[in-house]
């Protein structure tokens, strides 16, 4: 096999690189930029690759969260919250379909990752059961006319819009107020993130460190990554979902392992300790000339099986 040179091209504006790749002068990029969001897919100047991550986009509720606790209550209000949110609308209208509905608490190029694991229709939009559950949990403690449900983001990476359509739906849905509330930088969030002086739910979302549903399950919900110790930042603890992880760790299997992880997901849908919301889509193009090209599950480009006419 002859040697293949690999250029490597460092550009400070995505827009110039897209440009080059429509021009032929460059042979691909694993992104796309803000301004081609709506169009790439149709843009006959360039091959379009946009199909589900490994990214998955979510909030967390906060440890101490008012009205919802792992109780009654707290389950029936995060249950409404999430039925409350038309993500395929947000997908489609803000994203402009560059992100899908989640489906399950992994991404869809996770081994084991299924769409259909007992209890995730709490993941669709349903306005009229996301009443009935509010109105279930006003029973048991009433919900102020001045309370809010609040979700905070950080302000420099482009997320105020879709977390403002995530709490437009709800407000519309519920017929509360919501607000997304930014904090300036990403450091500041995570500062009151970190130590546990946050109040509100949280923007939150995960890439995995290999394909494995372990990363995202283990990191995320488990008691030993709470307190601090890990990523675990809403302190979500439930004995029951941790023996299925470990049970899983000990599996002879990968099959064994993954119906471990789709059971202890089943758990997750009825605490939610989190609401995911979509898939952040793997985005890239590349020139006409190019053949081959497609996306790791990383989101790089395959290079081993790009050539180039």
């Amino acid at each position: 096999m002859n040697a293949i040179d690999v250029w490597f091209i460092v550009y400070t504006d995505p827009q110039s690189a897209y440009a080059d790749v429509e021009a032929g002068n460059l042979d691909s990029m694993n992104t796309v930029p803000t301004s081609a969001l709506s169009t790439f897919e149709s843009d006959d100047q360039v091959q379009a690759v946009n199909e589900p991550g490994i990214v998955s986009r979510s909030f967390t509720f906060a440890a101490n969260q008012k009205h919802f606790s792992l109780d009654d209550e707290g389950r029936l209000r995060r249950a409404a919250v999430s039925m409350a949110i038309n993500r395929e609308q947000i997908c489609d209208k803000v994203s402009n379909g560059t992100n899908t509905p989640a489906t399950d608490f992994t991404a869809p190029l996770i081994p084991g990752y299924s769409e259909s694991i007992p209890g995730n229709e709490v993941l669709q939009y349903n306005p009229d059961k996301a009443k009935e559950l509010w109105e279930q949990a006003n029973q048991i403690a009433p919900w102020g006319d001045d309370e809010s449900f609040d979700i905070a983001y950080n302000a420099d990476s482009g997320n105020k819009d879709i977390y403002e359509a995530v709490c437009n739906s709800i407000h519309n849905t519920l017929g509360i107020k919501s607000q997304a509330t930014p904090y300036p930088t990403f450091s500041e969030m995570r500062d009151v993130i970190t130590d546990r002086t946050i109040t509100t739910a949280f923007r939150s979302g995960w890439r995995p460190d290999y394909p494995s549903a372990y990363s995202y399950l283990y990191s995320l919900y488990d008691s030993e990554s709470a307190d601090g110790k890990g990523s675990n930042d809403g302190d979500y603890k439930n004995p029951e979902f941790d023996a299925l992880i470990d049970k899983a760790n000990a599996e002879s299997s990968d099959d064994a392992a993954e119906r471990d992880y789709r059971q202890a997901q089943e758990i997750l849908f009825k605490d939610l300790p989190s609401v995911p919301l979509w898939y952040a889509n793997g985005k890239g193009v590349a020139a006409k000339n190019v053949k081959g090209f497609t996306l790791t599950w990383q989101g790089i480009e395959d290079y081993r099986n790009m050539t180039k006419e």
